[in-house]
């Protein structure tokens, strides 16, 4: 799917590399897109590095204009008013009367449908979630935002009552299985056309685990050391010494 990505979103930046319509990208976008027209919230799921994030942020961008958020952990609501005005792009600095804040906010998610996408929600306070019904419900025909966390932030999020009747979907987006790393990964980048399946399954067993950031990164060190060795395509001895490289004690991503 090259092209359907925004720009700089893929993990290091990476030339060459190609945006993959893997069933979490599908279902990601088929929620997104139901949860647009309807104005609800979306909750996207799974552990660190599967590309939630990037599926998001891409389906986001397909569907119209994204405002999206990172906040530190355990924000306050005036963190997350200040970070909508940055994000929308709104004039001056924000007011410090939250009053006059909510005001301009919710002038300009009425003007303009909007997408909210918010990262590691789960590290949000409860007064920051409820800060985002507030939105929703305020904003005429309601108002679509989507919610990303960890596996382990499902519960922090479950605990929301108001989700329980404002969310149009909650996804659950796992890693790439043994089955589909000989077709997913040489699509991902042309540097692993010339791998065998069966040792592409053996570097993901051994060091990706499914996780697309973690084979973005393997191409990242690989194409490196190619370049530093003159070869035109990785043996086993170069990705060997690549693996073993990068594959250490906290240096792990």
């Amino acid at each position: 799917m090259d092209g359907v990505a925004p720009p700089g979103l893929h993990f290091l930046a990476v030339p060459g590399l190609r945006t993959l319509l893997t069933p979490g990208m599908l279902a990601v976008g088929e929620a997104l897109a139901d949860a647009c027209v309807q104005r609800r919230f979306v909750c996207v799921l799974g552990d660190a590095g599967i590309g939630k994030t990037f599926a998001v942020r891409t389906a986001a961008h397909r569907l119209g204009v994204a405002v999206l958020l990172d906040l530190r952990a355990q924000s306050a609501p005036a963190d997350l008013r200040a970070g909508l005005h940055g994000a929308l792009g709104l004039t001056g600095t924000p007011p410090a009367d939250p009053g006059a804040a909510d005001t301009l906010i919710r002038r300009a998610l009425a003007d303009t449908p909007r997408i909210v996408v918010v990262d590691d929600a789960d590290r949000m306070s409860g007064s920051c979630l409820e800060y985002l019904r507030f939105l929703h419900d305020g904003t005429p025909g309601g108002l679509c935002v989507v919610l990303i966390a960890g596996q382990r932030g499902e519960r922090h999020l479950r605990a929301q009552r108001m989700l329980a009747t404002r969310t149009a979907a909650w996804l659950h987006l796992g890693a790439l299985t043994r089955d589909q790393i000989p077709k997913a990964v040489p699509a991902l980048h042309p540097l692993w056309q010339a791998v065998a399946p069966g040792d592409l399954q053996a570097l993901d067993a051994r060091f990706a685990g499914g996780s697309l950031r973690r084979w973005v990164l393997l191409t990242h060190h690989t194409r490196r050391a190619l370049a530093a060795t003159g070869a035109a395509t990785p043996d086993a001895r170069l990705l060997q010494a690549v693996v073993d490289r990068i594959d250490t004690p906290g240096r792990r991503p």
